[in-house]
């Protein structure tokens, strides 16, 4: 026998969690066909050497949904290991719509994922209206495998129009939002996702915040029905309360069956929320509910501007408008004596300004500021942030630069906490969002750089089977997770010793003018999707295996 695939002479690390062994995994066509030692030959023969061979890891929190228009790759996410990503988070999705809602949708997904609007109008189409034309649009030429989260605005819209952003639904409008759900789901779309924690382009609530229960009640059940996941994002916005929405969405599973993910639960600097969180997450599951929760792996580190996105100054609505305004009009929107004493106040609620760090200024006058945080200027000139973070920016024409670093994830102990708790999936780093500020691929390599060889707080073993089959067991990936014959093929081949992120860097790829920052990856020797190599050390190659989960 001849398979289409042998890889040889691997330390397997099969995903499960039990400790790696020498051996050899044979693929034929696009699953695995055998594992141990392996006679027969293959038409394609990879040598590991010794280095190990775990399944693709599985990134579920993506939002690669406008770049898969123009990037069938997804890059750089392959580089990381992630054979299969989940996108559509967050309640935005690029389908069900129709032509004259598409400016509507363009905008929400530049406020609640900072996407540029001129770039989605440019490569876009939206060649499409229900969610099973645009899936037929997706399909081809993948090159990870990719699920289909389905917004639960953009359903809202799509049934309601203006009105999915001012009342409850009627009884007829949550049948008719229900019907959409059935057929995404059974056209292929992996489940629903919400958030109640992000303002619309105009600064009002997104459709989220209008549901009442009946209507999520409704919902929930088509996607148990079908067995399929659930997405939620809770209220983390100042004065809020995020454990309503454990409590909410625990007391929903249980009603409905439905599985749960809510995201994120961060550790930040001097809050404890998030133990309160994970006590409630556990209780709700003590009780039955399929409730899990997301965490990144990363430290929250990004650039932040007022000339490109920024997830900083999306939270309040008058910033939100004047992030989501075209750049010639936001100076005259910081600069309007009505709209300043507004945002000075709106600023109040957001801390975390006070940690941004003044990294590139432009003009004289700001020179005095390179290297110092807003908060130690503001309180060094008893003045209040808003009045610092405004004059700096007008002063350089909006170009200053900050840095934000050590505010979120930079406990290492209490982030292993998170990593290790099994109600939790390593999720939530944005990877294809918020690009002119972070790039979020990268948490794969940095599990094992960071938590496997630094802080030796997870075994190798552990670690795999967090970005794998624990995953694909809790999310309904089926076949894929592990290596097991009969399973799909999705692999990686990586170095222990030197697995890690590369520095970020900033590059002009994208179709239209503009840039991103990005990561490559190291330690990674190939990375092989439904039986065929689709990375191959630094290079991608000519194959689009991936398929629609």
């Amino acid at each position: 026998m001849t398979h289409s695939l042998v890889i040889r002479n691997a330390r397997i690390v099969d995903g499960s969690g039990r400790p790696a062994f020498r051996g050899d995994v044979a693929v034929t066509g696009d699953r695995i066909s055998e594992v141990g030692e392996v006679a027969d030959v293959g038409a394609v023969e990879i040598d590991a050497g010794g280095l190990v061979l775990a399944p693709g890891f599985i990134d579920v929190h993506t939002h690669y949904d406008p770049q898969l228009c123009w990037d069938k790759l997804a890059t750089p996410t392959p580089e990381h290991g992630v054979t299969s990503l989940i996108m559509g988070n967050c309640s935005v999705s690029l389908a069900p719509v129709v032509p004259e809602a598409k400016d509507k949708l363009i905008g929400w997904f530049g406020s609640v994922e900072d996407m540029d609007g001129e770039l989605m109008r440019q490569n876009v189409d939206f060649d499409w209206e229900t969610v099973e034309q645009y899936l037929k649009a997706l399909r081809p030429d993948l090159g990870p495998n990719v699920g289909v989260l389905i917004g639960h605005a953009v359903i809202r819209a799509y049934v309601m129009g203006a009105a999915a952003q001012e009342r409850a639904a009627t009884d007829e409008e949550i049948a008719r939002m229900a019907e959409i759900l059935r057929d995404a789901l059974r056209a292929g779309a992996f489940g629903l996702s919400f958030t109640f924690n992000h303002l619309d382009d105009r600064g009002e609530e997104l459709p989220c915040r209008y549901a009442d229960r009946r209507e999520l009640v409704a919902l929930l059940r088509e996607v148990a029905e079908a067995d399929r996941m659930v997405e939620v994002a809770p209220d983390l916005r100042a004065g809020s309360d995020p454990l309503h929405y454990y409590d909410l969405f625990g007391e929903l599973s249980i009603e409905t069956g439905a599985r749960v993910s809510l995201s994120p639960i961060l550790v930040v600097r001097g809050q404890n929320i998030w133990k309160a969180m994970v006590e409630r997450l556990e209780g709700w599951r003590a009780r039955g509910a399929r409730l899990f929760a997301q965490t990144q792996v990363r430290p929250l580190d990004m650039t932040v501007s007022l000339v490109g996105g920024s997830p900083i100054f999306g939270k309040t609505p008058l910033w939100r408008s004047v992030m989501d305004a075209p750049r010639e009009r936001r100076a005259a929107m910081l600069a309007e004596p009505g709209n300043r004493e507004v945002l000075v106040e709106e600023a109040d609620q957001m801390s975390v300004i006070g940690e941004l760090e003044v990294r590139t200024v432009h003009s004289d006058r700001n020179r005095q500021y390179a290297g110092r945080k807003l908060g130690e200027i503001a309180a060094a000139g008893r003045r209040r942030l808003g009045d610092v973070l405004i004059d700096i920016v007008l002063a350089d024409n909006l170009e200053t630069e900050f840095l934000l670093t050590g505010f979120v994830h930079d406990d290492a102990e209490s982030v292993a906490t998170l990593l290790h708790n099994p109600a939790i999936h390593v999720g939530s780093a944005d990877a294809g969002a918020h690009i002119t500020s972070f790039s979020g691929a990268g948490d794969t390599c940095y599990l094992f750089e960071k938590y496997v060889r630094k802080e030796k707080a997870m075994r190798l073993e552990r670690a795999v089977q967090r970005l794998t089959s624990d995953i694909a067991r809790d999310w309904g990936i089926a076949d894929r997770g592990g290596i097991i014959a009969g399973y799909y093929a999705d692999l990686v081949v990586f170095d222990p010793e030197t697995i890690a992120r590369k520095g970020e860097v900033w590059v002009e790829d994208l179709p239209s003018a503009g840039g991103r920052y990005v990561r490559g990856a190291q330690g990674i020797a190939h990375v092989i999707v439904n039986g065929e190599v689709l990375v191959n050390g630094a290079d991608y190659t000519d194959a689009r295996p991936g398929k629609l989960l």
